[in-house]
């Protein structure tokens, strides 16, 4: 390679540099939406996704569930009117209505201002970023983040934690978060830890490392626990779906196969019955 190509090569270089570095202009956000993602293409600025077609779940349909709704619908609505109300986690087995119960409440209150911004666990570094536009606005905000769980290191642990409570700015008054989990406190949790915590004149002390991760989930002023469902309030949520898929029968011998469906998956959750029904109704039709 001669000099002069590899002066040009270097130029290149340097200017895609360049490019990475110079601020990238937002698309306009469209405040007529119900529901956003937050978005980061490669290194650009983030920036409000509209979501053109949310997922449409009805709070009816939620079944097994029932105190876990009330409690959820209760705090959201404290919110829709400007009454003081929490931040949620919502944390238990895999499959049991956590995120849907986020997206019914959505489907229901969408009318009465309530919008949903959704944001992923690896974008929750951008939260003052997130929630800066949002300060001016008249609609209630849901910042929603699915399915979290956290290293000890992981710095969206930290940004979460200071953006809830924490940080020396203000969070909107028109902003929650609701997330889910499948762990109580968003973080591993491992034996040796709790052999650190000591008994001293009757109190419990526990060890820095329990300390630090209670910390974060101490800051959902709301906790909702989901349980596996039992093998009637499973077959129950089965039927509801089969018959919203059109078919009005749920039989015995659809009962024994929802039942064979569950046995293989190993799990009896709300996912695996809308699963089943899917199945069962599309092979019913065919």
């Amino acid at each position: 390679m001669s000099d002069l190509e590899r002066l040009v090569a270097r130029l290149e270089q340097l200017a895609e540099r360049v490019d990475s570095w110079l601020p990238v202009s937002r698309p306009a956000i469209n405040w007529e939406a119900v529901a956003y993602r937050w978005r980061r293409p490669g290194q650009g600025r983030g920036f409000l996704e509209a979501i053109a077609h949310p997922h449409n779940i009805t709070l009816d349909d939620l079944l097994g569930i029932e105190r876990q709704k009330t409690e959820l619908e209760r705090n959201t609505r404290q919110f829709l009117a400007g009454l003081p109300a929490n931040n949620a986690l919502l944390w238990g087995s895999r499959g049991t209505g956590k995120s849907s119960l986020i997206k019914g409440l959505l489907t229901r209150y969408a009318d009465a201002g309530l919008r949903v911004i959704e944001v992923d666990r690896s974008d929750l570094c951008d939260l003052p970023e997130i929630v800066a536009p949002l300060y001016a606005r008249d609609e209630r905000y849901v910042i929603f983040s699915d399915d979290l769980s956290f290293e000890a290191d992981d710095p969206s642990y930290k940004a979460l934690k200071a953006t809830i409570e924490g940080s020396l700015s203000a969070p909107p008054e028109n902003v929650l978060i609701y997330a889910t989990s499948n762990r109580r406190h968003l973080l591993p949790e491992y034996q040796r830890e709790n052999q650190d915590t000591q008994l001293i004149d009757g109190e419990i002390h526990h060890g820095e490392a329990v300390e630090e991760k209670i910390s974060l989930s101490e800051r959902f002023g709301l906790w909702l626990a989901f349980h596996p469902f039992s093998q009637d309030q499973y077959l129950a949520i089965a039927e509801q779906y089969v018959k919203n898929l059109g078919a009005g029968i749920f039989d015995d011998q659809a009962r024994a196969e929802a039942l064979r469906w569950a046995l293989t998956r190993g799990s009896r959750s709300g996912r695996v019955a809308w699963q089943f029904a899917r199945d069962w109704v599309g092979r019913q039709s065919i």
